[in-house]
């Protein structure tokens, strides 16, 4: 099964995707795929990180302080360590983890022409597959992956994040039973 979450900009999708990875470690499954985290000095966006989920092996994924690579507003995406960090993270996960988790599928990481394949092939596979995809993008690879008969979207607002949390919880809680 694959779950999408989307929502707008500071709704909390990285906090349930960080609270459905604990339930999910802490009922002893291992969890693979990855994050990117914002990085803040001084209180102010600068960047962001790419973190591989298993190893805790961590890179740039865009920032403004980059001089090489395509730019995204005013961030410049650091290609390589997607390709080294972030596709690494999910072709391990896709032979090592009982979970992938991906936060997020967006325009920052779809720059690398290596992403898409993997996230494509992670969710092809059988895996339980949780991800955050960005709201608004009109990325022809993003409307691929949100018009896919195998995923569940929930729309997260302020209102509704503690019940999709539950609902996404008990999505899970089906699987790990089969």
């Amino acid at each position: 099964m694959n779950i999408l979450i989307t929502g707008s900009p500071g709704v909390g999708k990285t906090t349930i995707l960080f609270k459905i990875e604990n339930k999910v470690r802490a009922q002893g499954y291992s969890i693979g795929g990855m994050h990117c985290p914002a990085i803040l000095e001084n209180g102010k966006r600068t960047g962001f990180h790419i973190l591989d989920i298993a190893s805790g092996r961590k890179g740039i994924l865009a920032s403004v302080q980059g001089d090489k690579g395509p730019t995204i507003g005013k961030y410049r995406v650091n290609l390589e360590d997607i390709r080294e960090i972030g596709v690494l993270a999910l072709e391990k996960a896709l032979e090592t983890s009982d979970y992938i988790f991906i936060d997020e599928i967006a325009p920052m990481e779809l720059k690398s022409s290596s992403f898409s394949p993997v996230v494509w092939e992670v969710l092809e596979s059988k895996k339980p597959v949780v991800a955050v995809i960005h709201q608004r993008s009109r990325h022809p690879f993003i409307l691929k992956v949100k018009n896919r008969e195998d995923v569940v979207i929930f729309n997260l607002t302020v209102e509704n994040r503690n019940q999709v949390l539950e609902e996404i919880l008990g999505l899970l809680e089906c699987i790990s039973a089969e």
